[in-house]
């Protein structure tokens, strides 16, 4: 598979470059800002093998890659779908901090070409949705925290991937997250049956949830924490190999690993006690 990483240069797009070889892929696009410094360099270390070096948007061509995967900035996602419809190909669109309006140009777009929307793309997150989502069923009356911690340079507050938990929650009790949210607490009594957020932004932290939920005299911490950001971009490059091979529309993290479907034959496969 050919991939182009729209961000190339940052955190994650570096880390795709670094795990592209062992799932078989090649970088044959590494897209950058138009202010990049980097611009024009090569994508390895070792200039004698590179052959791939730090582009503009506008100079990728036709046929150049199979699939994008997109860790820029928000400001630029109009841009970077533009792109994938310019080349007819799947994108994987991993930027966090999207607002109600950037989450509904994807759903437009997907009409065209296959997007798969993460604002995690690790495995581990994927199923800990799930698990938020039965938990808070099983307990509704539960007070219920999200507490997130990052490095210090992450921008938005909370992380994408503490708001899709916080949904997972809502969706858990029959509500809408809108409805519930108590955003970042401080201090002050909370309302009861919202969901509140706690955020920390200190030195390198790659990332950090916990879904509290409590009620008198017990409570339950589901916990995910990442070590290496190999996860995140070993999950994105999954994603799209799997991608490529869908139809147009819209997908997420639990389509490609078929979270639903293995649930249901769980279900189907277990006896009455």
């Amino acid at each position: 598979m050919k991939l182009g990483i729209i961000g190339a240069t940052g955190r994650m797009g570096q880390a795709v470059i670094r795990s592209a070889r062992k799932f078989d892929v090649r970088v044959t696009a590494a897209i950058v800002s138009q202010y990049s410094t980097r611009y024009g360099e090569p994508i390895y270390p070792n200039p004698d093998s590179a052959g791939v070096r730090y582009q503009r948007a506008a100079e990728i061509q036709a046929g150049q890659v199979d699939v994008l995967i997109d860790f820029s900035l928000p400001n630029a996602l109009s841009d970077n779908v533009a792109l994938a419809q310019r080349l007819g190909v799947p994108i994987v669109v991993c930027t966090t901090g999207l607002a109600a309006t950037q989450r509904h140009l994807l759903y437009t777009v997907a009409q065209e070409i296959p997007v798969l929307y993460a604002a995690n793309t690790s495995v581990g997150v994927t199923l800990l949705r799930q698990l938020v989502q039965l938990a808070a069923a099983v307990l509704p009356n539960s007070d219920i925290e999200i507490i997130e911690a990052h490095h210090s340079a992450k921008r938005d507050g909370p992380s994408g991937t503490a708001i899709a938990l916080g949904e997972s929650a809502a969706t858990g009790r029959g509500q809408t997250l809108a409805e519930v949210s108590a955003g970042v607490r401080g201090d002050g009594i909370r309302a009861a049956g919202s969901i509140g957020f706690a955020v920390i932004r200190a030195a390198d932290i790659i990332g950090e949830h916990t879904v509290l939920l409590a009620h008198a005299g017990e409570r339950i911490e589901l916990t995910h924490r990442v070590s290496s950001r190999r996860v995140f971009a070993q999950g994105a490059l999954q994603a799209a190999l799997w991608l490529q091979q869908q139809p147009a529309g819209l997908y997420s993290m639990a389509d490609m690993l078929q979270i639903e479907t293995q649930l249901l034959q769980l279900a189907q496969g277990m006896k009455p006690l």
